[in-house]
């Protein structure tokens, strides 16, 4: 028994020493990026769920007969266009956020966490019958895990197979964001595994030279203003379905008479594509107008942006972090006489 209490007691403390120092030490760049993310999937549930009690109350309102059905819709629109903005201007806020935590890694003002798990504990009977040993069983890895995907990046417009210089001479940008889930394709193997999930992707589109985007019959161009424009924009969003194979060196891992199969802890390489909708476009153009008042233009619509979208990607990296590319092999705008497709190159994040 003593020699039971000598582990339990040591172990014991051990664990009150590294919980004392990770209280003392900052959120780690994993931990803010997941508490981002947890608060975007808060805002978009609390709206949604408002909407609904909000949609219901008109709904007993029709019953009753208090308003036309005509009131009712206009009013079940209202409201829907209301929550769509309040999810729009709550989630910008942390996607900033976002955006200055990935500066902040890059410039070195935030930690990784190199370790992804914590302790557990099993029982283990020693040489002697009368002594039971405590032993510190390091992480158990599963073999699908989910992640947290933020990627950020520089976008190139390819026009006829030729990158256009001439009106995009930079500034285009992406983003995307989501959640992926990662398994390992054979039970004692973890060389091949098999990524995917769903994303956002935020593709920036903005044009040099005082140019903007217009609607011509079921064309989309680019035309001179006619403005000295601050800025010109161009961004559509695309909710798709990432697939990718991925080569994870990761070695296994043996503890007694058990094997581990680390994730995303060396070299890896993702091959693969993604497919999915449209589901939002809008042009913003800001200037200065003839009393030196700042404008901001937003226009929301069909600048002929393509319904589907699919395309190739690749990434390569070490541990969490990869250079990432992307390439959309749907023509951006859906009839115009040149194709036109979206080249991406960035770094991607992948946090557990």
């Amino acid at each position: 028994m003593k020699t039971v209490t000598f582990y339990v007691v040591g172990v014991l403390c051990l664990l009150a020493t590294r919980l004392t120092a990770q209280e003392k030490e900052p959120l780690t760049f994993e931990d803010r990026a997941r508490e981002i993310s947890k608060n975007i999937e808060t805002i978009t549930k609390q709206q949604k769920d408002s909407l609904k009690i909000e949609v219901e109350a008109i709904n007993t309102q029709l019953e009753n007969n208090e308003i036309t059905a005509e009131q009712a819709d206009v009013k079940k629109k209202e409201l829907a266009k209301m929550r769509a903005k309040n999810i729009e201007d709550k989630v910008a806020v942390e996607e900033q956020k976002l955006t200055e935590l990935v500066k902040d890694k890059v410039d070195g003002k935030v930690k990784s966490r190199r370790k992804r798990s914590g302790f557990s504990f099993y029982y283990e009977k020693g040489d002697d019958a009368d002594s039971t040993e405590v032993v510190v069983d390091k992480r158990s890895y599963k073999r699908t895990t989910s992640q947290f995907l933020f990627a950020l990046g520089a976008n190139r417009l390819v026009t006829d197979g030729k990158i256009d210089n001439e009106n995009f001479k930079g500034g285009s940008d992406f983003y995307e964001w989501g959640v992926t889930w990662n398994t390992r394709m054979f039970e004692n193997n973890n060389l091949l595994h098999l990524r995917y999930g769903l994303s956002l992707q935020y593709n920036n589109l903005r044009p040099d030279d005082n140019k903007m985007f217009v609607l011509n019959g079921n064309k989309t161009e680019l035309v001179d203003s006619g403005i000295d424009l601050n800025k010109s924009r161009l961004r559509y969003v695309n909710l798709v379905l990432p697939v990718h194979v991925e080569f994870d060196f990761s070695k296994r891992e043996v503890n007694g008479d058990k094997t581990y199969y680390p994730v995303q802890d060396s070299f890896r390489i993702g091959l693969g594509g993604y497919a999915g909708v449209n589901v939002k476009e809008k042009q913003i153009l800001k200037y200065d107008d003839e009393d030196d008042n700042k404008v901001r233009n937003k226009t929301k619509g069909d600048f002929n942006v393509n319904d589907f979208v699919y395309g190739v990607s690749a990434y390569v990296g070490y541990g969490d972090i990869s250079l990432y590319a992307k390439y959309d092999l749907q023509s951006v705008f859906s009839n115009n006489d040149i194709d036109q497709n979206n080249l991406s190159l960035g770094i991607r994040f992948d946090l557990n």
